[in-house]
């Protein structure tokens, strides 16, 4: 493959992103957030998909990124590094960059097939693992990692874990925080049409709202579970209560099921995945993440960028998002019962919410812009390189 050629008359590096599929999801959507705002002509991509892509791929907005589908099958598949190294060489990347547990074995198969220089990155946790201390997934991290040239860790609860369960030394490990488009994200104007269904909300209505995987790790029936606490807990404010879950995956059926058995279907509104979530958060007055674990939520940004207080679980990446009693709360993951409790707080005081959703805002344009991701990235592209052209 020929080299494009960057202002310089040197050949723009290319990037090959090996993720496990280019689906909905928060790892996925950073990625595409990094590649559509990286400054044109600094590096070309390459996503390297270990199963495939799907429409999601569609978010894309530049013509300098190839997508590449592996398919590999459930479980060990061998065959599919054999692909792989077949892939990288003949796209001959500058670098590899591998992202989470699923990728890393890819590792060997870049170092095998010639490419020197190779990042990974930790972005969040998986169900079976909350926290990284299985000992199996532990013993790989450990067992690649002389193979990683340099770590990109998320969250500091990563960061903590890679320098003190898998050894990486602190030259090697750089903390990139998402960041977010608060262009596209950004508090309801004045003038403002609701993409809520009609008659859904009336004026007094107040919107607990969510953007998520209906996952296991994303703990959905936890939210529902509270939503219908509340009709015991503020029993004359729960009829202009609303709830709304956008997104799709396999617990769909089982909150839908539960909500409709507790008799509060009618206020609650589950539209599957949607690609109108700017609006979405907009139409909200207070976001709920209820994860069992997580890196750095894109959704937490998305909220906080809205303008939208946060009330998130004490997990992995969330306590650097959300400040207590500034911007949201933090409550133990996996209790409904406390999660209820901590809305009442929020339903109750209209004040608290406008006060903690506009610093949330000002946050959010503070420490978590786009521009800010960029750059460390780029940092750490350029650190990698760098070490292996002298």
């Amino acid at each position: 493959m020929r080299m494009s050629k960057a202002g310089s008359g040197r050949p723009v590096p290319l990037v090959a992103h090996v993720i496990h599929r280019l689906d909905v999801g928060g790892m996925e959507n950073g990625l595409v957030n990094l590649i559509n705002h990286m400054p044109p002509g600094s590096y070309r991509h390459a996503i390297v998909c270990m199963t495939d892509y799907t429409d999601f791929a569609r978010r894309i907005h530049r013509d300098d990124v190839t997508l590449h589908s592996l398919y590999k099958r459930e479980g060990k598949d061998l065959r599919v590094h054999l692909r792989l190294r077949h892939l990288l060489k003949t796209l001959r990347p500058d670098i590899v960059h591998t992202r989470n547990l699923a990728t890393l074995e890819a590792q060997v198969t870049a170092a095998l097939s010639g490419v020197k220089a190779r990042v990974h990155g930790e972005h969040g946790w998986d169900v079976g693992d909350l926290d990284g201390s299985r000992g199996k997934n532990r013993l790989m991290r450990r067992l690649v990692r002389p193979l990683v040239g340099q770590y990109i860790a998320l969250s500091r609860h990563q960061l903590d874990y890679l320098t003190r369960s898998v050894g990486v030394h602190p030259e090697r490990l750089s903390h990139v925080c998402n960041g977010v488009d608060i262009r596209r994200f950004s508090p309801r104007p004045h003038e403002w049409q609701s993409p809520l269904p009609e008659g859904f909300v009336a004026t007094d209505s107040i919107v607990i709202g969510t953007v998520l995987r209906m996952q296991t790790v994303k703990a959905p029936e936890d939210l529902a579970r509270a939503f219908i606490l509340l009709r015991e807990r503020v029993p004359e404010l729960f009829p202009r209560l609303r709830l709304v879950i956008v997104g799709d995956g396999p617990l769909f059926e089982a909150v839908s099921r539960m909500l409709a058995e507790a008799d509060v279907d009618a206020q609650a509104w589950l539209p599957g995945a949607r690609e109108d979530v700017p609006d979405l958060m907009r139409a909200m007055d207070i976001f709920v993440l209820p994860s069992l674990a997580e890196g750095i939520c894109n959704t937490i940004l998305e909220a906080m960028a809205s303008g939208l207080p946060v009330i998130a679980t004490d997990v992995g990446g969330n306590p650097d998002l959300v400040t207590v009693g500034e911007t949201g709360a933090l409550v133990p993951a996996g209790q409904p019962n406390a999660l209820a409790d901590a809305l009442v707080d929020y339903l109750t005081n209209a004040d608290r919410r406008e006060r903690e959703g506009k610093a949330a805002r000002a946050r959010a344009e503070k420490e978590f812009s786009m521009e800010a991701m960029v750059r460390g990235y780029m940092e750490v592209y350029g650190r990698v390189l760098r070490t292996h052209d002298t």
